[in-house]
């Protein structure tokens, strides 16, 4: 039985589209990575759940990566995360669904990633999980244009690696200019 044949019992949102479940999750390993290995079948803040889940991932993952271990692990998150988005967003009939978290996780490791190391303080990590959430949410231009005019797996993707590039801007700004050069 492939994952085309599973039926797909979605309870509905209050008034949104169809909200995958837990079977529907499990029905394709392209819906686990899509769905942040659940962390987007959140009933609420689906965004915020799988933002959160990256931020653990990266810390359990960063005592054994290197960049280089990072940057492929990024890599090859945003291709197959795209091919993720793009087959799930197929299947819930809805091309950017909220669920959808794999663009918030990949978007977030490249924030944390990028935070000043020596140290990373916890305190920065909080305020760029802040910042993000505020630009992926508000989604001020370009992103709102980005979110309206790619409705595919890259467009998933685009539209919260520009949230994260103005993430790492206002923090590089106020580092800069609050508290000198890291």
């Amino acid at each position: 039985m492939s994952s085309q044949d599973i039926p797909l019992p979605h309870p509905r949102d209050e008034q949104g589209p169809p909200r995958p479940t837990l079977r529907f999750m499990l029905s394709s390993p392209w819906h686990v990575i899509a769905l942040g290995a659940g962390s987007g079948l959140a009933p609420f803040a689906s965004g915020t759940f799988g933002t959160l889940a990256a931020w653990g991932a990266f810390v359990l993952l960063d005592r054994w990566l290197s960049n280089t271990g990072w940057a492929l692990l990024i890599m090859a998150t945003l291709f197959f995360g795209a091919w993720a988005a793009q087959r799930t967003g197929e299947r819930l009939a809805v091309a950017d669904s909220g669920h959808v978290v794999i663009d918030e996780i990949v978007a977030f490791w490249i924030v944390l990633l990028l935070l000043p190391d020596e140290p990373r303080p916890g305190w920065l990590a909080a305020a760029a999980f802040v910042l993000f959430r505020l630009f992926d949410i508000a989604k001020p231009p370009p992103i709102r244009w980005l979110d309206a005019r790619y409705k595919n797996g890259v467009g998933v993707m685009l539209d919260d690696l520009v949230a994260a590039f103005f993430t790492l801007l206002v923090i590089a700004l106020g580092w800069q200019f609050g508290t000198g050069s890291p």
